[in-house]
C-alpha cells in the first residue's frame, strides 16, 4: 500500500475514533446530569422523562426541553415556584400526583398553556389555590384527594379549570366555615350554597355597618356642637343680665352683631 494511502487511512481512522469518543462523552455527560432515579424513555412515540419515586424535594432543572410526558409523581415536592416548567414548551402531560404540594405560585405553569393537555395534582396537600394559577390552561386537571378549604376561592377555581372526567367527586371539603359541609363533595355542597354570594352579602353588611358608624359619629358631633353653643350662649346672656343697663345694651348689640 502506498505511503499516501496509509496516511489517509490512519487519518480517517483517528477522526472516526475521535468522533466516537466525543459522542460517548456527550452521552455520559447527559446521563450523569439527570437526578438520581430519573431517566428518559420513549412511549408511544412520545419523549418521556420519568422521576417517579425518586425522593425529589423540588422540580428538577435538567429535564430535556423536548420532553412530551413528565412524571414527577410519588415524591416529596412541597411547592411549585413561578416558571417551574418554563423550558418545556412541548410538554403534553404532567403528573405531579402523590407529592406534598401545599402551595402553587402564580405563573408556575406559565409557558404550558398552548400544548399541555393533562395535569395531575391529585393526592397532595392543597388547601387553597388562586384561580390565576390555571389561567389560560387548556389541560384536563385532576384536583382530587386534597384537603380543600371549601369557600369562594375554591368555587372560583372549579369554575376556571377543566376537570378530568370522574375526578370531581374526589374534591371533598376537608374544612369549611360551615361545619355541615365537612366531608361532603364540593360539587354537592355548591348545588345548594353559593359561597361567593354569601361572601358578597357579608361584605355588603360590613360596609353598611361601617357607614352607619360614621353617620352616627357625625350626628353625635353635630349634637354636641349645638349643645355646646347653646350652653355658651346661655352663660353669656346670664353675664349680660348681671351688668349695668347701659353696658348691657352695648354688650347685647355686640353679641347680636357677632351672631349675625
Amino acid at each position: 500500500m502506498p505511503a499516501a494511502e496509509r496516511v489517509l487511512l490512519r487519518s480517517v481512522t483517528m477522526w472516526l475514533l475521535l468522533q466516537s469518543l466525543l459522542l460517548l462523552a456527550s452521552c455520559l455527560r447527559s446521563a450523569t446530569a439527570f437526578p438520581k432515579g430519573c431517566y428518559p424513555s420513549e412511549e408511544e412515540g412520545l419523549k418521556t422523562f420519568r422521576c417517579s419515586n425518586a425522593r425529589l424535594t423540588e422540580v428538577p432543572r435538567d429535564i430535556p426541553n423536548d420532553t412530551n410526558k413528565l412524571y414527577l409523581d410519588s415524591n416529596r415536592i412541597p411547592f411549585l415556584p413561578r416558571d417551574a416548567f418554563r423550558d418545556l414548551p412541548l410538554l403534553l402531560e404532567l403528573d405531579l400526583s402523590h407529592n406534598a404540594i401545599a402551595s402553587v405560585e402564580s405563573g408556575a405553569f406559565r409557558g404550558l398553556a398552548e400544548h399541555l393537555r393533562s395535569l395531575d395534582l391529585s393526592s397532595n396537600r392543597l388547601v387553597s389555590v388562586s384561580k390565576d394559577v390555571f389561567s389560560n390552561l387548556k389541560a384536563k386537571v385532576n384536583l382530587s384527594d386534597n384537603p380543600w378549604l371549601c369557600d369562594c376561592r375554591l368555587q372560583e377555581l372549579i369554575r376556571t379549570v377543566d376537570l378530568v372526567a370522574g375526578s370531581s367527586g374526589g374534591i371533598v371539603c376537608d374544612s369549611s366555615a360551615q361545619e355541615e359541609h365537612v366531608g361532603k363533595a364540593f360539587l354537592q355542597v355548591i348545588a345548594d350554597t353559593d359561597f361567593c354570594n354569601v361572601y358578597k352579602k357579608t361584605t355588603d353588611i360590613a360596609m353598611l355597618v361601617t357607614m352607619f358608624g360614621w353617620f352616627a359619629m357625625v350626628i353625635s358631633y353635630l349634637v354636641y356642637y349645638v349643645r355646646q353653643n347653646q350652653e355658651d350662649a346661655r352663660r353669656h346672656l346670664e353675664y349680660l343680665k348681671s351688668l349695668p343697663s347701659k353696658q348691657r345694651r352695648s354688650e347685647e348689640s355686640s353679641t347680636i352683631s357677632t351672631v349675625v
